[in-house]
C-alpha cells in the first residue's frame, strides 16, 4: 500500500493497483488509514489471508481470472470490516459534492457534532482531518481541469483558489511540479 504513486523497478514485474474510496479503504484495511505510516505491505495487515491470496493471483493464468480473485476477496473483506460511521460518511459526500470548497465549522454542524469532535473522528476513519481532505478534493478537480488544458487563471477561480498564485503552491505541494507541466505527467 501507498499513500501516492509507486514506482516499481525491476525484472517481470506483475502487479494490480487499486485505488480506494475512503470508506472502502477504511472497510478492507481493517485499521484506520493515519494509523498506516508510509508503504506497508499486506500481510502486515491481513496475514495469512493476503499470502493466500498472493499465491492464488501468482498461480493464476490469465488477468481476468486474477481481477476475479481480488474481487472476490475484497467484497469479503469489505462485508466484514468496519463500516464509517454515518455522519463521517456525509462529510466526506459533502466535501465532494462541493468540490472541497466547505467549511470545517459548517461540516460539524451539519453532523451535530463540534469542530475538534469531528477531526477526530474523520481522521480515524478516512485517515484525514477534514480540511486536508477538503483541499485534496478542491485540488483533484484542479489537477483534472489543467490535464483537459484550461487556464491556470480561470481554474483558480472556478475551483475556489484565492488566486492563480494559490493553485500554483497547491500544485507544487500535491504534484511537486508546475502547472504548466501538470498535463505531461
Amino acid at each position: 500500500m501507498s499513500p501516492g504513486p509507486a514506482w516499481i523497478r525491476g525484472r517481470d514485474v506483475e502487479c494490480i493497483e487499486m485505488c480506494l474510496s475512503p470508506g472502502a479503504a477504511y472497510a478492507l484495511l481493517g485499521v484506520s488509514p493515519h494509523e498506516l505510516e508510509g508503504v506497508v505491505g499486506l500481510e502486515d495487515l491481513w496475514g495469512r489471508q493476503a499470502r493466500q491470496l498472493r499465491e492464488r493471483v501468482a498461480a493464476a493464468t490469465a488477468w481476468q481470472e486474477r481481477f476475479t480473485l481480488v474481487s472476490e476477496f475484497l467484497a469479503r473483506r469489505a462485508a466484514s470490516g468496519p463500516a464509517m460511521t454515518p455522519e463521517v460518511a456525509g462529510v466526506w459526500d459533502t466535501i465532494v459534492a462541493h468540490g472541497g470548497r466547505v467549511r470545517v465549522d459548517d461540516l460539524a454542524a451539519s453532523c451535530g457534532w463540534s469542530r475538534k469532535r469531528l477531526w477526530s473522528r474523520f481522521r480515524a476513519q478516512i485517515g484525514l482531518t477534514p480540511k486536508r481532505a477538503a483541499m485534496l478534493v478542491r485540488f483533484d478537480q484542479a489537477a483534472r481541469a489543467l490535464r483537459a488544458g484550461g487556464n491556470p487563471a480561470d481554474i483558480a477561480l472556478a475551483h475556489g483558489y484565492a488566486d492563480q498564485s494559490h493553485l500554483h503552491r497547491d500544485v507544487l505541494a500535491f504534484a511537486g511540479c508546475t502547472p504548466a507541466a501538470l498535463p505531461g505527467l
